[in-house]
């Protein structure tokens, strides 16, 4: 192997190992989104439980 190949192998390594990165912080970001989601959905149906439940014994 010359240095020419080995450079144009090291360059597309490099190049292919950012793009996975790239590619995770993207899922993650995304992820992170979606817990954030669910996080918020289950804050709403516990609130609304409770009301429900302040209600019934009301009642």
């Amino acid at each position: 192997m010359n240095m020419q190949d080995f450079e144009a192998q090291y360059r597309e390594a490099i190049a292919e190992t950012l793009n996975d990165l790239q590619t995770a912080v993207l899922l993650l970001t995304e992820a992170q989104s979606k817990i954030s989601q669910i996080g918020n959905s289950v804050q709403n149906l516990s609130q609304r439980v409770e009301e429900f439940i302040a209600e019934q014994k009301a009642e």
